[in-house]
């Protein structure tokens, strides 16, 4: 693998770490601007949906520069969106800086996903994508533990100000190990925009969101159900997200080297199992050894999806693939948003702590059906194209004089 991919990889772990260290230090962030905790999720729901709306807008932006310029500029309003939020006086600029940072998200991984695939051979693409995506599922297990860590001892300013410095790193590899890829030729809006009447594109992108929505339906909700669920202590929360974190690492890897031999079986399994799995975290959420092993796999399953389903959305918009593959990365958080306040709805019906993972494994199967879909639409394309083939092939020999 290019030594290029570490440079994308940096660049995602300083993005990861900065989307999620915030769940950890909300109630340090409320403290001092005087605001309530809910008030401070705020801060959570901003750069959620920042991600949605800016993994669009900024791949437009950047349609007519060269991809390595476009990464090198998002990684700049990543830094100064995260000094912002580190230097910021009153609560209303900390969420104009996290709204900033989150612009860069998904447009990063959107198009640093097409830069990895690009940088290796086809047959090795969804490898160099799960290792740029590393990153991501690295920052679960030591970056937001030890961003939390140091938020809680010297300050959470000091954290947002490391996280700036690690996009600094980012900024500095990609500067140096990235090619420096030319935009590419006869590839204009319009052609970005036309990916999306393909219905697999659709359909990809549909998985996305119900799928890891299912793993975000039980993972927001994890504090309280593992403390008044399962019995654990408040300051046991840390270390099992930490297990998350490496399931999530395990399935991103596994993700990554069997998508490229067999994706949509890897999609079956892989969705099939996160059902299952969620909806027995109903049952094993009451047993403290049976839940870390459950977040373990939670993690695990629902980040082998990643790899494929990003693939996927590469393979079907290969035409123009930059656009397609950013608003993916979008659908990750709107699948997360979504699921988030399905979660809180039957919490608040009175259906208890662990009625989220129910919502989880219902998201999941959806996912499944829709990979079923899909596996169905392509046989049938490829029945349609044998048979064009051959009426072409039968129109050409009667056409010749015998």
């Amino acid at each position: 693998m290019p030594l290029a991919l570490l440079a994308l990889a940096i660049g995602a772990f300083g993005i990861g770490t900065t989307e999620f260290v915030i769940m950890g230090l909300l109630p340090e962030v409320a403290n001092d601007f005087g605001v309530s905790v809910p008030t401070a999720g705020h801060l959570v729901t901003g750069y959620a949906l920042g991600v949605v709306l800016g993994a669009p807008l900024m791949t437009v932006l950047g349609t007519r520069i060269s991809r390595k310029r476009m990464l090198m500029l998002l990684m700049g309003l990543f830094i100064a969106g995260n000094l912002l939020s580190a230097l910021a006086p009153v609560f209303g600029l900390m969420l104009l800086g996290r709204v900033i940072a989150s612009l860069a998200h998904g447009a990063f991984f959107g198009i640093g996903s097409v830069v990895a695939a690009g940088l290796v051979a086809p047959h090795k693409k969804a490898g160099a994508i799960a290792l740029m995506f590393t990153g991501l599922t690295v920052a679960n297990v030591v970056g937001v533990p030890l961003g939390t860590l140091v938020g809680q001892s010297a300050g959470w300013r000091i954290t947002f100000g490391l996280v700036a410095a690690l996009g600094v790193i980012g900024l500095a590899g990609i500067a140096g190990l990235v090619p420096d890829l030319p935009a590419p030729e006869g590839v204009r809006l319009r052609h970005e925009l036309a990916a999306f009447k393909n219905v697999q594109v659709l359909l990809a992108m549909a998985m996305t969101v119900l799928g890891f929505g299912g793993v975000f339906a039980a993972i927001t909700y994890i504090a309280p159900m593992m403390t008044q669920v399962a019995g654990f202590a408040d300051g046991s929360v840390t270390w099992l997200l930490v297990l998350f974190g490496l399931g999530m690492v395990g399935g991103n890897l596994v993700g990554g080297r069997y998508a490229d031999r067999a994706l949509m079986p890897l999609l079956y399994v892989s969705l099939g199992a996160l059902a299952v799995v969620l909806a027995l975290f109903t049952l094993t959420a009451h047993h403290k050894v049976l839940a870390a092993v459950t977040i373990i796999l939670i993690g695990g399953l629902g980040f082998a999806t990643v790899p494929p389903l990003q693939k996927r959305v590469l393979d079907q918009a290969h035409g123009a693939p930059t656009l397609a593959s950013a608003v993916n990365i979008g659908a990750f958080n709107l699948g997360n948003a979504l699921s988030a306040w399905l979660g809180g709805l039957v919490i608040t019906a009175g259906l208890g702590y662990t009625a989220p993972n129910w919502v989880g494994a219902v998201l999941a199967a959806s996912a499944l059906v829709l990979a079923f879909v899909a596996a169905a639409l392509d046989r049938r394309d490829k029945v349609l194209n044998v048979v064009d083939a051959d009426r072409m092939s039968t129109e050409r020999q009667a056409a010749v004089p015998h």
